[in-house]
């Protein structure tokens, strides 16, 4: 089979499933569940009993000598940044999908939901670097051409780092942007979200939403006696006897660590967030969360 004809026919048959959902998650909410519009300079008129005095235009004023002020008006134009996790933890999955299944799927969702509101959506893929950044655009080919990036795409590295691709895109982006980060966000160092702080200053500047995607058994592991199980990002390899009660206590906590660890970082960086398994319909997960926006 072509490998371009394969990749085509599954970018058409995501965009044929996701386009309906978009319309079906934000139920006409799109604008109100959307922080990142911010205000724009408009004019300048004469200074009114009542104005802010810090909307002073002092230079205006000056050459008038009397009184100026700036005003706003909201900007009718969004930027959603969405930030994929593309390390090796992505291609875990034990039901009929892979986590870059249902992140390529939310991508989607989320992009053709920007281009329906003439929009701009740009990309940017990690790993524990960039791996590549494609600059926000409009219209439906720019997001057909970013579902296949999510398709095909293979990074050169296999490894996590939320902290780089977070202060890069602080530093790129310099207006206002709604950004989603995709992710299962298995980023940790010594007890810590190693990528804290670096959310705290992009939080200061964009409004951020965390989709985490995460496998059933990474929660929990099934009895099914002595299996090998392989870190996706390291490499290493290790025995473990499922059929072990406390084997499988400890890992269900360790998993509870994390989760909590997550919760805990996201709440106080301010970050709206939703976990999503990848057995279960994440149409309802989404829903419920841009409701609460």
């Amino acid at each position: 089979m072509d490998n371009s004809n394969d990749i085509l026919r599954q970018v058409r048959k995501i965009e044929i499933k996701t386009r309906g959902l978009s319309n079906d998650i934000f139920a006409g909410r799109y604008h109100s569940a959307f922080k990142g519009r911010g205000m724009a300079f408009s004019e300048v008129r004469e200074y009114r009993y009542g104005d802010d005095v810090r909307d002073i235009d002092w230079n205006v004023t000056a050459r008038n000598r009397s009184p100026y002020i700036k005003t706003y008006e909201e900007e009718r134009e969004l930027t959603m940044m969405l930030m994929v996790d593309v390390s090796g933890s992505r291609m875990f999955g034990t039901t009929d999908k892979l986590k870059k299944n249902v992140i390529t799927e939310i991508a989607a969702v989320l992009a053709f939901s920007a281009s329906e509101n003439n929009d701009k959506v740009g990309c940017l893929f990690f790993s524990d670097r960039v791996e590549k950044f494609i600059p926000p655009k409009k219209g439906r080919s720019h997001v057909l051409s970013i579902i296949r990036e999510l398709i095909e795409f293979k990074p050169e590295n296999s490894a996590t780092s939320l902290a780089e691709p977070l202060r890069y895109i602080t530093n790129m982006q310099k207006k206002r942007c709604t950004m989603f980060i995709l992710s299962d966000f298995m980023d940790v160092e010594q007890g810590e979200a190693a990528y804290a702080d670096a959310l705290k200053i992009a939080t200061r500047k964009h409004d951020i939403v965390g989709i985490r995607v995460f496998d059933r058994r990474e929660a929990e592991l099934p009895d099914v006696g002595i299996v090998e199980l392989r870190d996706a990002e390291s490499g290493k390899k290790i025995w473990v006897d499922t059929s072990s009660r406390k084997v499988r206590e400890r890992y269900a906590e360790k998993w509870e660590e994390l989760s909590s660890l997550t919760d805990q970082t996201l709440k106080r960086c301010k970050v709206d967030n939703v976990c999503v398994d990848t057995s279960e319909d994440y149409v309802k997960s989404l829903m419920k969360l841009f409701m609460a926006r």
